[in-house]
């Protein structure tokens, strides 16, 4: 049985609660953009209930722990549908008493899993390090990222710790989302049509600080003083800062 869901996190633990419900043990959860149909395979649409998403996270949290609870969502975010099925595997495997299930790196999903959150957990880290604001000419500092997998609900917290007095908004170029902070909340925002064809490669359009070009250069100034020429490693340097993160760094324009 193949259920497909609406893409969100929510949809997806409406699949586990599907699965118990209807005690469909093999059934395996497929994002709606991503189902291809077969002839020869059953398949059933799934409704993202609020409900029902918010009982099998706490009955996650609380008979499982806090930890796996926010594990299952990190992996969920990786967007690779393999890391999905890991996760809903391990889940029904849990919820019918094989509480030492995680520990079971045999499993090849288990295993898969466990892989998949270390990827995600980098990515994040990666993200807090190479994220570049620019300051606009009203005072709000924005960046533009493409990270590998969606990590953008993970750093949150970061900088809102870090930049508490400042407004500032981190988009997603990539998933054409982000998230925008007026030092009280934080808020989910997109942009239409028109706005998304305005986002170039490396800034949208709109008005910068009249400084914003001055502390671009002296932070490229910086970053030159400080390479020591005879001392360069590009094989090293490449492992801590791969390209793809490259055009969003304002040392490496």
């Amino acid at each position: 049985m193949i259920y497909i869901f609406d893409g969100s996190y929510k949809g997806f633990l409406c699949c586990i609660f599907e699965a118990f419900e209807m005690k469909e043990w093999d059934a395996v959860p497929i994002p709606e953009k991503l189902h291809q149909p077969n002839m020869f395979v059953p398949e059933r649409s799934i409704f993202s209930d609020v409900d029902k998403a918010e009982r099998i996270q706490t009955a996650l949290k609380e008979k499982f722990g806090a930890r796996t609870s926010s594990d299952f969502y990190r992996a969920f975010l990786s967007e690779d549908v393999d890391a999905m099925k890991a996760v809903f595997y391990i889940a029904i495997a849990l919820f019918k008493g094989q509480t030492n299930m995680l520990q079971n790196f045999g499993d090849a999903a288990v295993l898969y899993y466990h892989q998949t959150l270390k990827k995600v957990s980098r990515e994040r880290h990666r993200m807090k390090a190479f994220i570049r604001f620019s300051k606009t000419n009203d005072g709000l500092f924005y960046a533009i990222v493409e990270p590998d997998f969606n990590v953008l609900p993970l750093i949150l917290k970061f900088f809102k710790d870090r930049y508490a007095d400042q407004n500032w908004m981190i988009y997603d170029a990539k998933r054409k989302y982000g998230f925008y902070y007026n030092q009280h909340q934080i808020s989910e925002i997109t942009l239409d049509a028109s706005e998304q064809k305005e986002l170039s490669t490396t800034s949208l359009s709109i008005a910068l600080d009249e400084r914003d070009e001055l502390f671009q250069n002296l932070w490229k100034r910086y970053f030159k003083s400080t390479n020591i020429e005879a001392r360069k490693n590009m094989k090293l340097h490449l492992q801590h800062v791969p390209k793809r993160y490259w055009k969003y760094l304002v040392e490496k324009q």
